[in-house]
């Protein structure tokens, strides 16, 4: 289903969408053609219209253009996607499901309520995800076998049995690929920048004016033109006119998505203690392409790799877990979605957990780990319907701790990420006292992506029955809250 977003204005799209084609028959023994989208990231425009197709997440219409695809802009427009003809049900429909509904928008089931049967599962239609043009040249490494064949052992590369389909890798978000810079004329920002900083006082407004839409492939762009221009640092500039937690949201701008990760990583494991909640922000629900382009940045900057400050920091089953993570071996969103893989593991999620004393706590995490966001969502759902009882209420009784916290966000992840960016935007700001640099950090990570943070506010709006941006401002002041909201607008 869809949801009628915050009232406000529009914003310029990343580009249309072509209508879905519908559902054809399969021949006897194969899969009809895979609906599940690809991998999102930081600035990839996630496909347009109703959400179609078993294991589908919602789809937020973006402000002021309910029911209006977005203009074509920036980046192209993403393929097709196959799925079936039936579209969801709009928001308000009653439900035909036998069974009470998870909480939307965590892998609701097709509008009939049902599982499409046995042997109907669409798979997944192998090379739809071509890389865009200029920002992702095609890598040689090895094929990801089908989800649910045998598993090489931990840490090995994946391996291609014989006869296996090939994967398309998902292309790197935008702004992790060191080929993503903009060939534009940045001269006018970054004169705008100097004289907003030159002299008696600072022109704040022109620094979020300036800053607070730009795209991370501008940034490096703009940095470098400010410093042949003015031959002095922009990040200094603003570390020297700026103050506080406006500071503190400009320098994450500046930085783009790719090191700001990096930055956060590293304040999450330096010092006393470990931060673990700004390393689910950053690592949990990536694609292996980012993944990969945050260790290679993390190397580079503070030479020293990124697992074994993990390693130096954490212990245990925790440690291990986000070892996994950082393995960069999940399986690719272009992957099939097979039924039996899908209810193996069902069946191995609920042995090791609800029909047990005493949680395997290592096998929970291997399987979230290491499945795509479409297989864990099908996994969420076929769970729901097989034991009648939530997956991630299950995660939350079975777990606690920061292990908890992480699995849940692997849920989330794979059944709505807006939702979930929604719900940890609210959690920074639930309570006494506003958590600033969390806050500052969670809307800069949103705002790369508008398409995302459209669909970000949406989903705000239908969980808290409020407006986003509106809760921001109660909650900031100053230049600092002008800069959140012009992030979001």
């Amino acid at each position: 289903m869809s949801y009628p977003p915050p009232q406000g204005g529009g914003y310029p799209g990343y580009g249309g969408h072509s209508p879905q084609p519908g559902y054809q028959q399969p021949p006897p023994g194969q899969y009809p053609p895979q609906g599940y989208p690809p991998q999102q990231g930081y600035g990839a425009p996630p496909p347009q219209g109703p959400p179609q197709g078993y294991g589908q997440p919602q789809a937020y219409p973006p402000q002021g253009q309910y029911g209006q695809p977005p203009q074509q802009h920036g980046y192209p427009p993403q393929p097709p996607q196959q799925g079936y003809a039936q579209q969801q049900q709009p928001y308000g429909a009653p439900s035909h499901s036998p069974y009470p509904p998870q909480q939307q928008p965590y892998g609701a089931p097709p509008p009939q309520g049902q599982f499409p049967p046995q042997g109907q599962y669409p798979p997944q239609q192998h090379g739809q995800y071509p890389p865009q043009q200029g920002q992702y040249p095609p890598q040689q490494h090895q094929q990801q076998p089908p989800y649910g064949g045998p598993s090489a052992p931990y840490g090995a590369p994946p391996a291609q049995p014989y006869g296996a389909p090939p994967t398309m890798p998902t292309p790197p978000s935008p702004g992790y690929d060191p080929n993503q810079i903009a060939h534009v004329d940045m001269s006018g920002a970054a004169d705008a920048l100097r004289k907003a900083m030159k002299g008696f006082g600072t022109d704040e407004s022109t620094l979020v004016r300036v800053l607070a839409h730009m795209t991370p492939q501008e940034i490096p762009a703009l940095k470098q033109t400010y410093n042949q221009r003015h031959h002095r640092s922009l990040e200094s500039d603003i570390e020297s006119e700026c103050s506080g937690y406006f500071e503190f949201a400009l320098l994450a701008i500046l930085r783009g998505p790719l090191q700001q990760d990096v930055w956060c990583l590293n304040n999450a494991l330096k010092g006393a203690g470990t931060k673990e909640a700004l390393l689910d922000d950053v690592l949990i629900g990536r694609s292996n392409a980012d993944i990969r382009a945050i260790k290679a940045a993390y190397q580079q900057k503070y030479r020293r790799s990124l697992e074994a400050d993990v390693k130096a920091d954490l212990s245990a089953k925790t440690e291990r877990m986000y070892l996994m993570i950082l393995a960069a071996s999940r399986q690719e969103e272009s992957a099939p979605v097979l039924p039996q893989a899908v209810d193996a593991d069902v069946t191995e999620l609920h042995r090791a957990t609800e029909a047990k004393t005493g949680t395997e706590q290592l096998t929970v995490c291997s399987i979230l780990t290491s499945r795509s966001d479409g297989q864990i969502r099908a996994i969420a759902q076929a769970y729901e319907h097989k034991y009648r009882r939530a997956l991630e209420s299950v995660i939350r009784s079975e777990f606690a701790g920061h292990m908890e916290d992480a699995l849940v966000r692997m849920v989330r992840s794979g059944a709505d990420k807006a939702m979930r960016d929604a719900i940890a935007l609210e959690d920074c700001m639930k309570g006494p006292g506003t958590k600033d640099e969390r806050l500052t950090q969670r809307v800069t990570a949103v705002h790369w992506d508008r398409q995302h943070a459209a669909q970000v506010k949406g989903a705000y709006k239908h969980r808290f029955k409020k407006d986003l941006i509106s809760r921001i401002k109660g909650e900031t002041s100053g230049d600092y809250e002008r800069i959140l909201v012009a992030m979001l607008e």
